[in-house]
């Protein structure tokens, strides 16, 4: 258990390599994550050893250890060579870096709502889009987008079912309880464990 009390500055463990990393309040980060052009919402927090790029979080995310988020490709159909010499080039002592390899990787962002939870050894592919409140199996390959409050599973990843009705999904979206403020939250708490008196109190 974190035996720390979280703050508006973000906790972020030993091991971890951050660049361009924007954070909201009261974030949690593990260690040995590597994250790189990345803005996170409020109340997110990554379990360690994830790697993620190019890609903007919404508040109340849940990340298990190992999830990969907007992972590389290589260029395995537009070159004759794969490997990142031809991008990387000067690491290798070859030139100047292709920089418009790169700004091809940053335009296809990934994009995560709010509240949702990312499982164990999960990898979201590049340009993905993934709905608030959606859940993501342990393990799975999300390679098209994901719907609000939708469950995926699988290799690739397929819809197996929504967390709520049709009618209480709607309610959800647009009460936007992820913008309450944290005394609101605070104050409201003993609700949030109970779903039939949220919903009657709220929805």
């Amino acid at each position: 258990m974190l035996k720390e009390k979280l703050t508006i500055n973000p906790l972020i463990e030993k091991h971890s390599s951050l660049n361009e990393v924007s954070f909201g309040d009261y974030i949690h980060v593990r260690g040995f994550c590597i994250f790189d052009d990345v803005v996170i919402g409020d109340y997110s927090y990554f379990a360690g050893y994830n790697q993620i790029y190019n890609t903007t979080i919404g508040k109340f995310c849940s990340v298990a250890s190992y999830a990969r988020i907007n992972t590389t490709n290589h260029p395995s159909y537009k070159r004759i060579a794969q490997h990142h010499f031809t991008y990387r080039s000067e690491h290798f002592g070859f030139g100047d870096d292709d920089l418009e390899f790169f700004a091809e990787r940053k335009s296809k962002r990934v994009s995560i709502g709010n509240d949702v939870w990312i499982g164990h050894n999960a990898i979201i592919m590049q340009g993905v889009k993934i709905g608030n409140g959606a859940v993501i199996g342990a393990g799975a390959l999300v390679n098209h987008d994901v719907e609000p409050y939708s469950v995926v599973v699988g290799v690739p990843a397929r819809h197996i079912k929504y967390r709520f009705s049709d009618e209480l999904i709607t309610k959800i979206e647009k009460l936007k309880w992820w913008d309450w403020s944290h005394h609101l939250l605070k104050e409201r708490i003993s609700d949030f464990r109970n779903i039939d008196i949220f919903i009657r109190k709220y929805l």
